[in-house]
C-alpha cells in the first residue's frame, strides 16, 4: 500500500527542455507538411478544375459538332428521302401509263381476231390470202407483242416502284434514328452542373458490343445516300424507257392500222372492180340468151314450116307412084319431086342440127349466168364482210398516246 501510494519518478529539467524542443520541431514539420499539403490540394484543386471545365468544354463542343453532323446528314437524308418520294410518286404515274395503255391494246387486238375470223367466211375464189389478210395477221402479232412489252415493262416499273420504297423506308428508319439521336444530343447538350435531375449512372461508362466506330456510322449513312440515288437514277432511266417504249408502240400500232385500212382500201376497190365486170359480163350473157332464145324460136319454125312443102311434095311422089302402066315414068316431074324431097329433108336436117347446137349453146349460156351470179354472190358477200363488218368495226379503233 505504501509502494502505490509513492510519487511518480520526476525528470530532469534538460528532459523536459528537450522534451518542449521536440514537440515544438515536431509541431513545426507537422504545421510545415499540412502547408504543404494545403498548398498542393489547392494547386490540384485549380488543376483539376482547370482540367474538368477545359474537359467539359471540349466535350460540349464535340456534343455541338455532333450535333452539327447529324443535321447535315439528317438535311442530306429529308433530301434524297423527298427526291426519292417525288420519283416513286412521278414513276407511279408512268406505272398508270403503261397501265391504261396495255389495256387500250386489248379492243384493237378483238378487233383484228374478229376481222380474222369474219374473214374466214368469204366463199369460193375469194377466201384467199390476199394482202388484207396478212396485214391484219402482222397486225394481231404487232399488238401481240406490244402488249408482251408492256406487260414485261410493267413489271420492271413494279419492282423499281419496290427497289424506290425499300430505299426510301431506309432513309425514313435513319432519319428517325437521326431524329432521336439529335434530340438526345440536344438533351445532353442542355445539361449543366446545375441541372435538377443529373444524377450518377454507375454503368454509363461501358461500351456495349452494338456501338459503331464513327467511320461504320458514317459508311451506314453513305450506303442509305447512294442507294437512294441509285434507286433514283434507275427510275429516272425507266422512266425515260417507258418514254420511248409507249412513243414507239403507239408509231408502230398506229403505221400497222393505216396499213390494213390502206389494204382494205384498195382490196375493196379490186372486189368493186371485178364484181362490175362480173355484172357487166352477165348482162352481155343475159343479152346473149335472149338473142339465142329468138335464134332457137326461129329455128323451131322453120322447122316446123318446111312440114308443108315436104308433105305435097311427098304427097305428089306417092299419088304420081300410082300412074298406071307406060305413064309411070321417071320424067322430069318425078326427077324434080325426088330432088325436092331429097333437098327439103336435107334442110330440115340441117336446121335440127343447128336447133341442137343453138340449145347446147342456151345451155351454156345458162351455166355461165349462174356460174356469174354465184360469182356476184361471192364478191357481194366478200363486200359486205370486208366494208360493213370489218371496216366498220375498224372504225371504233383509235390508238391514244399514253
Amino acid at each position: 500500500m505504501a509502494r502505490l501510494l509513492q510519487a511518480p519518478p520526476k525528470f530532469h529539467p534538460s528532459e523536459w527542455h528537450i522534451a518542449n524542443k521536440m514537440q515544438c520541431a515536431r509541431t513545426e514539420s507537422q504545421k510545415s507538411r499540412s502547408e504543404r499539403t494545403i498548398a498542393e490540394s489547392q494547386r490540384l484543386l485549380d488543376e483539376i478544375e482547370k482540367t474538368t471545365q477545359k474537359t467539359q468544354s471540349d466535350v460540349n463542343k464535340k456534343i455541338e459538332q455532333r450535333q452539327e453532323d447529324v443535321k447535315f446528314w439528317k438535311q442530306e437524308l429529308d433530301n434524297k428521302l423527298e427526291q426519292i418520294v417525288h420519283e416513286t410518286e412521278v414513276l407511279l404515274t408512268f406505272k398508270t401509263r403503261l397501265e391504261r395503255s396495255l389495256e387500250s391494246c386489248k379492243e384493237p387486238l378483238v378487233i383484228v381476231q374478229k376481222c380474222l375470223l369474219n374473214r374466214q367466211r368469204r366463199a369460193g375464189i375469194d377466201l384467199v390470202r390476199d394482202e388484207v389478210e396478212q396485214e391484219l395477221v402482222k397486225e394481231a402479232e404487232v399488238i401481240q407483242g406490244v402488249i408482251a412489252l408492256l406487260g414485261r415493262t410493267l413489271e420492271q416499273t413494279n419492282e423499281q416502284i419496290r427497289l424506290n420504297r425499300s430505299a426510301k423506308y431506309n432513309l425514313e428508319m435513319d432519319l428517325k434514328d437521326k431524329f432521336t439521336a439529335l434530340m438526345i444530343d440536344d438533351y445532353c447538350a442542355s445539361l449543366t452542373n446545375n441541372t435538377p435531375d443529373i444524377r450518377y449512372a454507375d454503368n454509363a461508362v461501358k461500351i456495349e458490343g452494338n456501338f459503331v466506330s464513327p467511320e461504320d456510322w458514317l459508311d451506314f449513312s453513305n450506303i442509305s445516300v447512294e442507294k437512294a440515288d441509285k434507286q433514283r437514277n434507275n427510275s429516272l432511266a425507266l422512266r425515260a424507257l417507258i418514254d420511248g417504249i409507249l412513243s414507239q408502240t403507239v408509231n408502230d400500232m398506229r403505221k400497222q392500222c393505216e396499213m390494213v385500212n390502206l389494204a382494205f382500201t384498195n382490196r375493196l376497190k379490186e372486189v368493186k372492180d371485178a364484181k362490175h365486170k362480173l355484172e357487166t359480163l352477165l348482162a352481155m350473157v343475159m343479152d346473149e340468151t335472149a338473142s339465142q332464145e329468138e335464134n332457137i324460136a326461129a329455128l323451131k319454125k322453120a322447122i316446123a314450116d318446111k312440114e308443108g312443102p315436104i308433105k305435097v311434095a311427098q304427097t305428089r311422089l306417092e299419088a304420081r307412084n300410082h300412074r298406071p302402066n307406060m305413064e309411070l315414068c321417071y320424067d322430069t316431074v318425078q326427077y324434080g319431086l325426088i330432088s325436092e324431097v331429097e333437098e327439103i329433108t336435107k334442110n330440115i336436117q340441117r336446121l335440127k342440127d343447128t336447133l341442137a347446137q343453138a340449145e347446147t349453146e342456151l345451155k351454156s349460156l345458162s351455166r355461165q349466168q349462174l356460174s356469174l351470179e354465184e360469182e356476184i354472190q361471192v364478191k357481194e358477200n366478200t363486200l359486205y364482210i370486208d366494208e360493213v363488218l370489218c371496216m366498220q368495226m375498224r372504225e371504233s379503233v383509235y390508238i391514244n398516246n399514253f
